[in-house]
């Protein structure tokens, strides 16, 4: 069998989680149970097996370290500076998807999972500070360009919640017409009514939001 004579990067995948409950976005943190940087916090993740692509891993190692199981992740970046990883030369496929808010439990050589709002960020361990301000730049691209995030409102919502949920997301404040306008424009939400009243609530035309996000488009509200 071939040897490779020269020294090879050992690959890692890691996962930004952005979870929202009608408040502030939060972001899902792992406390590390080992050495570098135990103690500190840091996104799940961890180093990928020889059979398995990254987004599988960042999948596995997402559900093994704190129990929550997603569909879908985004990759976002590759984190390959020589000197990130203090144990060898490591390089870190990022990934980063929006959740619901749920139950989190450390597990594997995480001693602790939990959720943190943005403004309240412990100190992060290795170049963690920088993926989670890189995460944040896609997750407002995404937003803007695929309407992200837009599944984790209820199946029946007010637009004010609506209003709520993209001002959280963007972190910033967005202008509310201008966003009910381009929703209810674009027919991705649509009105509820009630034996002929006007009842106030709307949900999700999620065949529409599909065909548009096979659209080019910027939401600019």
């Amino acid at each position: 069998m071939y040897s490779y004579k020269y020294p090879r990067p050992s690959v890692t995948t890691d996962c930004v989680v952005f979870g929202y409950d009608g408040g502030e976005l939060s972001v899902l943190l792992i406390r590390r149970g080992n050495e570098p940087y135990k103690g500190m916090w840091a996104f799940p993740g961890g180093f990928l097996d020889i059979d398995e692509d990254a987004e599988s891993g960042a999948r596995r190692e997402l559900r093994e370290e704190t129990g929550l199981d997603v569909q879908e992740v985004h990759q976002f970046h590759t984190f390959s500076n020589p000197a990130r990883d203090p144990r060898q030369r490591v390089i870190s496929v990022a990934y980063l998807t929006i959740a619901p808010l749920s139950p989190v439990c450390g597990a594997d050589d995480a001693d602790c999972a939990r959720w943190f709002v943005l403004s309240d960020i412990p100190p992060l361990a290795f170049d963690h500070d920088i993926m989670l301000r890189m995460a944040l730049e896609c997750l407002h691209l995404l937003v803007n360009t695929r309407l992200a995030g837009i599944e984790l409102l209820e199946p029946r919502f007010t637009l004010a919640q609506v209003h709520r949920l993209f001002e959280s997301l963007l972190g910033r404040a967005v202008n509310r017409r201008r966003l009910a306008s381009r929703l209810l424009g674009w027919g991705v939400v649509i009105r509820n009514e009630s034996a002929g009243r006007r009842t106030g609530l709307y949900s999700l035309n999620r065949e529409r939001l599909n065909e548009i996000r096979q659209q080019s488009f910027y939401l600019d509200c």
